[in-house]
C-alpha cells in the first residue's frame, strides 16, 4: 500500500536527467517558435495553427463590426476592418511558412 501522506514528486526528485540539456536552463534545446522550428514534423499542424489564429481573429472581428454596426460607430468599424486586413496578412505569412518548413 502507498503512503497517502508521502509527496508526489519525490520519486520524480531523485530521478537524474537522461541526458545534459543542450541549451543550458532549457531542458530539450531552446524553444524557438511553434511547428517551424521545434519539431512539429507536420506542415498540416503547422497550417490549423494558421487557420485556427485566422479564424479566431475574424470571430472576433465580425463580432465588434456587428457591435459597431448597431452604435453607428464608424470610425471603429473602420478600425476593425484595417485589424482584419492585418490577420489575413498574418495567416498568409503564417500558411507561407507552413508549406515552405525545412525538413
Amino acid at each position: 500500500m502507498t503512503n497517502p501522506e508521502a509527496d508526489p514528486w519525490e520519486e520524480f526528485d531523485r530521478l537524474r536527467p537522461a541526458a545534459p540539456d543542450r541549451v543550458p536552463g532549457y531542458p530539450g534545446g531552446e524553444p524557438v517558435g511553434f511547428g517551424f522550428r521545434t519539431g512539429v514534423r507536420s506542415a498540416k499542424v503547422a497550417l490549423g495553427f494558421a487557420l485556427y489564429a485566422l479564424g479566431l481573429g475574424t470571430t472576433l472581428v465580425v463580432t465588434g463590426a456587428v457591435v459597431f454596426i448597431a452604435q453607428g460607430q464608424w470610425l471603429l468599424l473602420g478600425l476593425l476592418l484595417l485589424i482584419e486586413a492585418v490577420f489575413v496578412y498574418a495567416f498568409i505569412r503564417l500558411a507561407r511558412q507552413a508549406r515552405n518548413r525545412r525538413a
